[in-house]
């Protein structure tokens, strides 16, 4: 009879990745791609192209003996044909909930600059894409970055005077004026089918993004599955166990949105509270309950919560839907910012707040830097002027400094209201038909579920609610288990949770994939002339890559 056990045994993946945001397709994308640019320079990317395609077909001469070494022609990367799946709770496409999130709110262009995107392949991408479309109509210039926002006035002072450490002279930022192309806002449009566009360049469309919500990773030996001894990835679904050799976890803000519950005393800790949703929950805006009193002729009121961007938008959405008034409180003062960070963490070539933080010694000192660079919420100049619009004609009160200390929901003939109090008080604030929390996600480790048993098993140090990772943002250097994205902000700055942190977050991991396999090969001892050319072509792109030393790659044969 035929041996049947091979076919039972399940499917072990190369490499599975949890979540399909931006994060995610950087990661996947980069480990197909054979000749990475988006962080190279121009020469260094044709160098690197030039070795990759004709460094093992050119002859070596010895500088000892004068002997020539004739080598075969190269092979493709060994990330190239690596078996990846990607599993994501909510869709089973990319950017599925992205691009629900933002359909939601109306939102037209994204707030981060071009050279912000997913695309391994050249820093100027996404910009490509939109010329080469014929879309650039569709991008919005972001005031106040480059040269020309700088006055005559402040032009000569800056020649006529010295600048002292805090002039406004010195508060200005330094973007040179070539790299004006750089700073505009894509629309979500077309970012939506760049990020379609590099899926379908690296086959990662069809099938390859599963609907399954993660449950448990687990790390060790698993019987009757494990070869010779290889410990493997559990990944526990809804719908069952999948296995792997390595994981990337890119979950965004990953814990679940909650609502701050001091101002309900009249509920529960796990009681739903009516007319009230995170705006990370929404699923239809306004709210059912709202509309129906819209398209009954009623007056509507809605409470806004939120410092950020998103509360914002929502309030901004909201009266341009029809509310009749909207109430903005924000606890703090309003912070008017172009991007999350300041430039000097986000600039195209010139990172001088990144180089610092990649020089601090201590985990305790990167995590200061990352809360003192993002600070709480803030607005853009472009969605600021739109709420001052909105407060000259009436439709909208913004208070700042202001808190929710009690909520009452009363029930009328009209329907449910909510009776607030605020502190400092505001006389006269009505009931509100609903209530939006814009308040973020509180990124903690220590609650991700499905990371219990790896923290149990695996433990290592956390800060802030953040994995002490290593610096290729692995979670031990025994366990390849990756983490890109927010929760690897110890690692790659006040930006990584944005999309410039994913591009370099995925070029890390994808290296760092690669000499995992690469041991991992060497531990097999792979045979012969394969295992010689494979070490000859990765000892090049390793020096290359500025990882290796090019004298590693004059060995005799």
């Amino acid at each position: 009879m035929p041996d049947t056990s091979r076919q039972t045994l399940p499917h072990v993946h190369d490499v599975i990745i949890i979540g399909a945001g931006p994060c995610g397709l950087a990661v996947a994308a980069r480990l197909r791609e054979k000749a990475p640019g988006a962080i190279f320079t121009d020469e260094e990317h044709r160098r690197h192209r030039f070795l990759h395609r004709y460094g093992r077909s050119m002859p070596l001469k010895q500088v000892r003996n004068g002997r020539v070494t004739c080598c075969g022609r190269p092979t493709a990367s060994d990330t190239q044909d690596l078996d990846i799946t990607v599993l994501d709770a909510t869709h089973d496409d990319w950017c599925g909930r992205w691009n629900k999130l933002f359909k939601c709110y109306d939102i037209e262009h994204l707030r981060s600059p071009m050279f912000w995107h997913v695309s391994p392949v050249d820093r100027d991408a996404l910009l490509g894409y939109a010329y080469s479309q014929n879309r650039e109509n569709e991008l919005l210039e972001i005031h106040h970055c480059v040269g020309k926002e700088v006055s005559k006035h402040m032009r000569k002072r800056t020649r006529t005077q010295k600048c002292s450490a805090h002039s406004a002279c010195n508060a200005r930022v330094e973007i040179n004026e070539r790299d004006r192309i750089d700073y505009f806002n894509p629309s979500q449009a077309l970012f939506s089918d760049h990020c379609r566009a590099v899926a379908s360049r690296y086959h990662l469309c069809d099938g390859v993004v599963k609907k399954e919500s993660v449950q448990d990773i687990s790390f060790d030996v698993v019987q009757g599955i494990s070869v010779n001894d290889e410990p493997l990835f559990t990944v526990t679904t809804d719908r069952g166990p999948q296995y792997a050799r390595t994981v990337v976890l890119s979950v965004g803000p990953a814990n679940q949105p909650s609502i701050p519950r001091h101002a309900f005393k009249a509920f529960s800790a796990t009681e739903s509270l009516p007319q009230v949703c995170h705006s990370t929950q929404i699923e239809t805006f306004p709210d059912t309950v709202v509309r129906t009193r819209m398209t009954n002729g009623q007056r509507t009121k809605v409470l806004v919560i939120g410092g950020g961007l998103t509360s914002a938008q929502l309030s901004d959405l909201a009266i341009r839907k029809g509310v009749t008034k909207v109430w903005h409180l924000m606890r703090s003062p309003i912070a008017i910012k172009t991007f999350d960070v300041e430039l000097s963490w986000m600039s195209k070539y010139r990172n001088l707040e990144q180089a610092y933080f990649y020089s601090a010694d201590t985990d305790e000192e990167r995590l200061q830097m990352v809360r003192a660079a993002r600070g709480g919420g803030s607005i853009p100049p472009r969605y600021h002027k739109k709420l001052k619009d909105h407060i000259s004609r009436g439709r909208l009160e913004l208070r700042t400094e202001t808190k929710l200390v009690n909520a009452q929901f009363v029930t009328t003939e009209a329907g449910g209201r909510w009776k607030v109090e605020t502190e400092p008080a505001i006389e006269g604030i009505p009931s509100f038909d609903f209530i939006y929390f814009a308040t973020g996600i509180e990124t903690d480790v220590a609650a991700l579920p499905y990371l219990q048993t790896m923290r149990e098993t695996h433990p290592i140090d956390e800060m802030g609610g953040l994995p002490c990772l290593t610096e290729q943002l692995k979670w031990k250097d025994d366990v390849p288990l990756f983490v890109t994205g927010r929760l690897a902000s110890l690692r790659l700055g006040a930006a990584g949770p944005n999309l410039g942190g994913a591009r370099t977050g995925a070029e890390r991991i994808a290296l760092a994939i690669q000499e995992h396999f690469e041991e991992c090969k060497r531990e097999d001892k792979i045979s012969g002339d394969i295992a010689a050319a494979d070490k000859d072509e990765n000892e090049w792109e390793r020096f290359v890559l500025g990882r290796g030393s090019k004298y590693s790659c004059l060995v005799e044969h």
